[in-house]
């Protein structure tokens, strides 16, 4: 990625300030990522230095080495130094993990933070605000952060929403997650994303301003989340289980429409996500130049290729498959029939499509669509990813090494290493040999703040 876009993350994510004079790249021809830096390490102060003991500490996943008997120093929200050995001078703040297997914060590329799926969810669309819904999300987004992920994608929620409770949380106004916010999303008229299932005065009233038809119109959608503070763009490239429409889960936009979305965004520096679960609409996504995929359902060997040769990231989303496939069985479900259709057409294929495609050699960043299903139990996807061949390690680096890069920002978390932000978690057993160790977090940390201990 351009260092247009890294610089952007930065600003937009940590507060920092930055500009540059380059020119922005377009999709037909963008120059090779250059090596993200972390940023400096704050000068001693008045506050004391915080000496975290970790028993076993894994803090590069990527890398599956597993440190024991370690001092992380964590000084101003970042860390300072890994050190062998339990070091302790008089007058500092001291965490105790000896007896704890501590690694990095984990990172969700895909939730919905400010609702959740039940059987009020349609009603609740006429009933709710944005200012409804930026509240919802702080209660959700602490339920997040306590079960150890320290950084969320939102991809779709209302604008005004999003962006005051992501912009709340960074200036420490309140507490929750890390938020890379799309800002709403872009869908074409009658699609999925759209305002679906009620009479058309209505849906007219609720239709937000990301919808669009034909190419100019779409690169018009790009560039309003973009003035409206969108951290990246997230586009329905085919049909959703969950709109209340009987349009399938095939491509729905144009391939002259996903190729100015992508050229329009990739001008102004964000980086594009599909939802997509037909074949169709995840390659010519893909052959247009895509970042990256959620879901995938119906990922193919051509979409295999396509995904390496782009450098694409797939963001699987197995506990929203689970959910709505569990939901869609049951007697008494409050999905709507087109929604109950769609979900068992959609939701078994996704752990088979998971493994073809890792096994494949395609990246994989870790994600669950949480909204979907209850938020909190984030986790949860890890065990659904070693069902489908991925080792727990794999699966942590995921959510962790991938997830950073996929969004640009491992020059800034993903790890434990100098210089980075000071988000760690720790958890009583051993992830490598039981990854359902991840859904019980016992500490969280995040930019040196503790919130669970």
């Amino acid at each position: 990625m351009p260092m247009a876009r890294n610089i952007f993350f930065a600003a937009a994510i940590f507060g920092a300030l930055g500009c540059t004079s380059q020119p922005a790249p377009t999709a037909q021809a963008q120059p090779a990522p250059q090596q993200a830096q972390t940023s400096p390490i704050p000068a001693p102060g008045s506050a004391p230095d915080t000496y975290i003991h970790a028993g076993r500490l894994l803090a590069d996943p990527a890398s599956g080495a597993v440190l024991t008997e370690q001092t992380i120093i964590v000084r101003a929200g970042r860390i300072v130094s890994i050190t062998p050995g339990y070091t302790d001078p008089a007058g500092a703040d001291a965490i105790d993990l000896r007896n704890e297997f501590v690694l990095p914060g984990l990172i969700d590329s895909h939730v919905h933070i400010t609702s959740e799926q039940g059987p009020n969810s349609r009603i609740n669309t006429f009933l709710k605000t944005s200012a409804d819904g930026a509240i919802a999300g702080v209660g959700f987004g602490m339920k997040t952060l306590e079960a150890g992920f320290t950084t969320i994608a939102d991809l779709g929620a209302n604008a005004e929403a999003i962006l005051a409770l992501r912009d709340g949380i960074a200036r420490g106004d309140i507490d929750g997650p890390r938020i890379i916010a799309s800002a709403g999303g872009i869908s074409i008229h009658g699609g999925h994303g759209d305002a679906n299932g009620m009479p058309r005065g209505m849906a007219l009233h609720l239709r937000g301003p990301g919808v669009c038809s034909g190419a100019d119109d779409c690169a018009r959608a790009v560039r309003e989340r973009v003035r409206d503070g969108a951290d990246v763009i997230k586009i329905t490239a085919t049909g959703g289980v969950l709109s209340i429409t009987a349009a399938g889960l095939g491509q729905q936009f144009t391939d002259e429409e996903l190729s100015a979305i992508i050229e329009a965004a990739h001008a102004m520096g964000r980086s594009v996500t599909a939802h997509a679960h037909g074949v169709d609409g995840i390659n010519s996504f893909l052959r247009a130049g895509g970042d990256s995929i959620e879901h995938g359902t119906f990922s193919d060997e051509e979409s295999a290729r396509l995904y390496k040769e782009n450098g694409a990231y797939l963001v699987p989303t197995l506990l929203a498959g689970d959910f709505v496939a569990r939901e869609a069985a049951k007697e008494d479900t409050f999905l709507q029939p087109a929604q109950q259709q769609k979900a068992l057409e959609a939701g078994p294929q996704m752990l088979g499509m998971l493994r073809r495609m890792h096994a494949a050699g395609v990246k994989i960043a870790f994600g669950t669509d949480t909204g979907v299903s209850a938020h909190g139990d984030n986790a949860q996807e890890f065990a659904l990813m070693v069902e489908a061949g991925m080792t727990p390690l794999e699966a942590i680096t995921a959510a962790t090494n991938n997830a950073a890069a996929h969004f640009r920002l491992d020059h800034e978390i993903g790890t434990i290493a100098p210089g980075k932000a000071a988000d760690i978690i720790a958890v009583d057993g051993d992830p490598l040999t039981n990854v359902r160790e991840l859904e019980s977090v016992d500490f969280v940390m995040k930019g040196g703040k503790v919130y669970v201990d």
